[in-house]
């Protein structure tokens, strides 16, 4: 009474409807997100059907004898509905999935759980489900979480430094200085890194025009000057810093301080759970940047993790 069929282009509506109601997904896992880069991954995303009902979607990507959920996302794995479903469902679910990816040549199986922040309603059927398998924990990456029902504050330094910034005049707030504020990014990231931001401006344009209550840019600002700014992704109950920046004046004047400051008061009063500053990680998670830990943890945050599972069919 289950299968698993390959999504395609014409269940794109019916595939939004059931992930807009799903306890665990968020706006990345809408098709006008997870298409906008189909060029680069060839989607095999895979839906449930138990009793000719949909009861579950794995957004995913195939590369070879591997399937990934899904190498353009942050997280990807099982989206499962509110109501009528458990861990019993679930095993058959990921059976019927495994027995579909062996019959379709597929060798492994790379599967970004959804970290539990985003779950609307607890959502972790599929951990269970992996671990019947025998998968095996493949990467783990460290990201620094506010929890805004009660969350710590910043230490001295940190409000001492936005008070100061606050008293020098900086200015933060909602920002449509796309254009300016890639400048500053990429100039950072090459600087620092030698890479770019993942997202071209144009990307970045394009998602912002899809998702304009989900994509948000805040900046900070002194006599028009850009100083610092953060994209903000935001799904409920999380909002997530998806791309942080500030340039050396920025930096000495305190104003990502004071800009934190005003996102974490901002995402508070609106309601928001978590307020999420992202991974701290490279190198799939085996190298930790200390620095940017313990800065993250100095504004009020604590460590959750993004796991990664692999499964050997």
């Amino acid at each position: 009474m289950l299968e698993i069929i390959r999504y395609d282009a014409s269940m794109a509506a019916r595939w939004n409807d059931f992930a807009r109601v799903s306890r665990n997904a968020t706006f990345l896992h809408q098709r006008a997100y997870m298409d906008y880069h189909s060029d680069r991954f060839n989607d095999c995303s895979l839906i449930a059907v138990h009793d000719s009902k949909w009861c579950a979607l794995l957004p995913a990507c195939v590369d070879g004898d591997t399937l990934y959920s899904h190498r353009g996302l942050t997280y990807g794995g099982w989206l499962l509905p509110l109501k009528h479903y458990d861990a019993a469902l679930m095993v058959e679910v990921m059976d019927a999935a495994v027995e579909w990816m062996r019959g379709h040549g597929l060798k492994h199986l790379v599967y970004k759980a959804v970290p539990h922040i985003y779950h609307r309603y607890p959502c972790e059927e599929d951990l269970y489900a992996l671990f019947r398998h025998q998968a095996t924990l493949a990467e783990v990456n460290v990201s620094t979480t506010i929890d805004l029902a009660c969350p710590l504050p910043l230490d001295r330094g940190n409000k001492s430094g936005a008070n100061a910034a606050r008293k020098a005049g900086i200015t933060v707030g909602p920002s449509e200085d796309w254009q300016g504020y890639w400048q500053l990014l990429s100039s950072l990231l090459d600087e620092r890194y030698g890479t770019r931001p993942v997202h071209t401006l144009d990307e970045m344009l394009l998602l912002r025009d899809r998702f304009p209550g989900n994509i948000v840019l805040h900046t900070a600002t002194l006599d028009g000057s850009l100083l610092a700014g953060v994209v903000m992704y935001l799904s409920q109950p999380v909002a997530h810093c998806q791309y942080i920046g500030a340039s050396p004046q920025g930096k000495d004047s305190k104003a990502l301080t004071l800009l934190f400051a005003h996102l974490i008061d901002t995402y508070q009063q609106l309601g928001y759970r978590y307020f999420d500053f992202g991974i701290s990680n490279e190198d799939h998670g085996r190298y930790l940047n200390e620095g940017l830990v313990r800065q993250k943890s100095r504004l009020g945050g604590r460590g959750i993790v993004y796991n990664t599972y692999r499964l050997d069919l």
